[in-house]
């Protein structure tokens, strides 16, 4: 079985997301009747703490914003830093499934121009995990991931690639950990200027 926990983190710019809510009426005919009598009942429960453990992932943040930084001639280049994204892990040995583990993975949406420009694709955006302490060794970073305008085997920008994931099994391994990234956009230099959004999904995995 696979459970799945998504956040979204926009880089660039923020996107306004609209919600409804439905609200249901049933009107109808008033009668006026006199009351005779009342009474009142305490109804009381009591909700026993389960002490179960959880896996459960957050991120500091829902916004970042790339400044442009080391471009070229040929290439814009653009950096910023990811929001830290915590996983913590509460749950007893004897509350996971056997052999499981989990991993962090990223993947990022088109940007998005706000002027009509043509949308630059997510494999234009790349990044650097880190790991912010892990003495332990219960977590390993995942790999460098390069944009489609680099040279290299892994230059195929974000698209479910990891950010973090188990050493070891997660019954073996209890606690929290953080990581972060280096965020990377290359772009051709001709690409039309303005504002453009991206959404990076990030999503835990067991």
């Amino acid at each position: 079985m696979v459970s799945m926990m998504k956040q979204g983190v926009k880089a660039r710019l923020g996107v306004a997301a609209v919600g409804g809510v439905l609200l249901a009426g049933v009107a109808g005919a008033a009668f006026a009747e006199e009351q005779v009598g009342s009474g009142e009942v305490d109804v009381n429960v009591q909700i026993e703490d389960t002490g179960a453990g959880v896996l459960a992932m957050s991120v500091a943040g829902t916004s970042t914003s790339l400044s442009e930084s080391g471009s070229s001639e040929l290439v814009r280049e653009f950096t910023g830093a990811l929001p830290t994204v915590t996983v913590t892990d509460t749950r007893t040995a004897e509350e996971i499934p056997d052999g499981a583990f989990w991993w962090v993975e990223g993947t990022a949406s088109s940007f998005v121009g706000d002027a009509g420009q043509a949308e630059i694709t997510p494999d234009h955006l790349g990044w650097r995990p880190h790991v912010a302490d892990d003495g332990s060794g219960a977590v390993a970073v995942g790999s460098d991931v390069d944009t489609v305008l680099d040279e290299g085997p892994n230059n195929v920008g974000l698209q479910g690639r990891e950010l973090l994931a188990m050493a070891l099994t997660s019954e073996e391994a209890v606690g929290s950990w953080e990581a972060t990234a280096e965020l990377v956009l290359k772009v051709p230099a001709e690409t039309a200027p303005g504002a453009y959004t991206s959404t990076l999904t990030l999503s835990l995995f067991e």
